[in-house]
């Protein structure tokens, strides 16, 4: 069994377990061991191609773009963790500090929605990591998928946890002018220490209910993921996360149970012996219990809620709350696909 290395400030992981395709175990000489601030390692990638595709029958999307592999901001419950297994790379402090940057992700994107058999739909930005990590400050590829977005007149759906969308702001106003974007902030505690460790470079709980009221405020459809639902550690506080969302102009609301597939169950393990190791037992019973005995359910219909009596008090829980504070009221809007152009190429001007 593998020793839990303790935390590292600003960092979810604290160590480098090896990714399930590796074939050689890690091991790390006493002089060797993981520094006490590792730094973050950006490398730029030259994409293929930029739209993912799938077809899960309970995701509420088809196509996405992810514009980085990776993500600084270190949520020890990633999903998105295990990814980093396919590149010889540890879902660990790994997946954090080593960033991939798709850097014509726009140039790919405007070749793809100018193909003639394209078909528009509905695109999530960020469905896997978050496209206002860090990063993006600096690189402002995000941005520039959504220019592109903008210029064809395509429908997005973003998910972050990053006020940095904020600064977009001068596309997304006019974008939900002709119904072209919906941005939802995961949020799930307004606990400012559990946020601190959870999702260590993350935005602050305060900062996003900032960032739905400024977007919102510009006539910005917003809504809100509490996600993920940990049971005895962030549970207690849908209710008063979903008023404030709702106060800040939040008009719906989701809501998921932590999953922990893959080399994401050790790591969450490890991190609740670090943080909350009086809880972690417990923690973990409950988890088992809402998925059927097992650590993970990696079903379709029951891996985003869980099953059981735990998960069916959520439900009832998260419904009575959405009716008490007027989110999800109203018919969820329906992105324009009726507007997508391709634009002609750029002419030169005469004089």
């Amino acid at each position: 069994m593998r020793k839990p290395q303790g935390t590292i400030k600003g960092r979810g992981a604290a160590d480098n377990p090896r990714g399930r395709f590796e074939k050689l175990e890690r091991s790390r000489e006493p002089d060797a061991e993981i520094p006490p601030r590792p730094e973050t390692v950006i490398a730029l990638q030259v994409a293929r191609s930029i739209i993912a595709r799938n077809d899960s029958p309970d995701l509420p999307f088809n196509q996405s773009i992810n514009p980085y592999q990776g993500c600084e901001h270190g949520c020890i419950y990633c999903y998105a963790r295990p990814s980093h297994a396919y590149l010889g790379l540890s879902p660990g402090l790994e997946f954090e500090t080593r960033i991939f940057a798709k850097q014509n992700a726009a140039a790919r994107l405007r070749t793809e929605l100018s193909r003639p058999d394209y078909r528009c739909e509905l695109i999530s930005l960020g469905a896997n990591t978050d496209p206002y990590q860090p990063a993006e400050r600096k690189l402002r590829i995000t941005r520039s998928v959504l220019e592109v977005l903008w210029e064809f007149r395509h429908p997005v759906g973003i998910v972050t946890k990053g006020s940095l969308v904020e600064r977009d702001l001068d596309i997304l106003e006019p974008m939900s002018q002709e119904n072209l974007v919906q941005v939802f902030v995961s949020i799930g505690s307004l606990d400012g220490e559990i946020a601190r460790t959870l999702e260590p470079r993350a935005a602050a709980p305060y900062r996003r209910l900032e960032t739905i009221r400024k977007l919102s405020d510009r006539g910005v459809p917003c809504g809100v993921l509490v996600a993920p639902i940990v049971p005895f550690l962030n549970d207690k506080d849908m209710e008063a996360v979903l008023q404030a969302v709702s106060e800040a102009g939040a008009r719906w609301a989701g809501y998921t149970v932590l999953r922990l597939p893959w080399e994401v169950k050790g790591l969450f393990k490890d991190w609740l012996e670090a943080h909350h190791p009086l809880k972690a037992d417990h923690i973990m019973a409950r988890i088992r219990d809402i998925r059927g005995g097992r650590e993970n359910d990696p079903e379709y219909g029951s891996r985003m809620k869980g099953e059981g009596q735990f998960a069916d008090l959520l439900r009832k829980r998260f419904a009575l709350a959405c009716k008490r504070f007027g989110l999800n009221a109203g018919e969820r809007l329906r992105p324009d696909t009726a507007r997508f152009r391709r634009p002609g190429p750029t002419q030169a001007t005469l004089f």
